[in-house]
């Protein structure tokens, strides 16, 4: 059965201050996910020594990787990725629309892969959405259209993860779940599976939106001492199966 795992991890700095790379693939490897969608990772930054967090983490866990820039600054890099054992390739990367005139915003991106999963082929989304309710409200637009999930080539098995920044009673949450279905509410969890923050998780902002095809059979948040310290939110974890055609 696959497993994917979405984690911020806060450019691999923990709740302690330490900056350690290791510390996050070591949360990542304990679950053995097949597919790892990360947001926050930091590329040839000096503030976190100039190392590719995506390919030190990739290599760690002797998985492929794509790594899409949302922000770049010269040549220091910040944004996301997709990793994965299987066979898989890059569909598409891109930047999400934001709001002029509000100080602060960072640029926020999506990924697009495709996954081969026996013989199915899983469309992969991994996002990280603005902190600003009318920015979210714009890029899940931006999501749901022709672009992205609404793509021609979007068919079949898809899948939609990340850090949103926004909880289920918000209206960018409302725009996904008209298009695909959220995997927490498809198993009916009460209380909900929650990850930020990561020391005491009582909200709601990582979330996994799925396709009919994909069968969600549990959702996790791993709550070791270790999770708990190398981020501010903890990895959600979503095992699934893919109903054949």
């Amino acid at each position: 059965m696959p497993r994917l795992m979405t984690y911020n991890v806060h450019r691999c700095v923990g709740v302690d201050r330490k900056l350690d790379v290791g510390r996050i693939a070591a949360v990542i490897a304990e679950y053995e996910p097949d597919i790892v969608c990360l947001q926050e990772l930091d590329v040839g930054r000096a503030r976190t020594g100039f190392v590719d967090q995506a390919s030190t983490i990739a290599a760690r866990l002797e998985m492929s990787y794509h790594f899409h820039p949302a922000m770049r600054v010269e040549a220091e890099l910040y944004g996301d990725a997709i990793l994965t054992h299987l066979p898989e390739r890059l569909v598409k990367s891109g930047g999400l629309p934001t709001v002029r005139g509000v100080p602060g915003l960072e640029p926020r991106g999506v990924l697009w892969t495709a996954v081969q999963i026996g013989e199915a082929t899983l469309n992969v989304f991994n996002t990280h959405l603005g902190l600003v309710p009318r920015e979210q409200r714009l890029q899940a637009a931006a999501l749901v259209g022709e672009h992205w999930l609404g793509h021609p080539d979007c068919t079949g098995p898809t899948l939609l993860t990340g850090d949103f920044n926004a909880t289920s009673i918000t209206r960018p949450y409302q725009t996904l779940t008209r298009k695909l279905a959220d995997c927490q509410r498809s198993l009916g969890l009460k209380p909900s599976v929650k990850t930020f923050p990561s020391s005491f998780p009582a909200i709601r902002i990582d979330h996994c939106f799925t396709s009919p095809e994909v069968v969600v059979t549990a959702v996790t948040a791993p709550f070791s001492p270790l999770a708990r310290m190398a981020s501010d939110h903890l990895p959600l974890i979503v095992d699934f199966e893919i109903r054949p055609s």
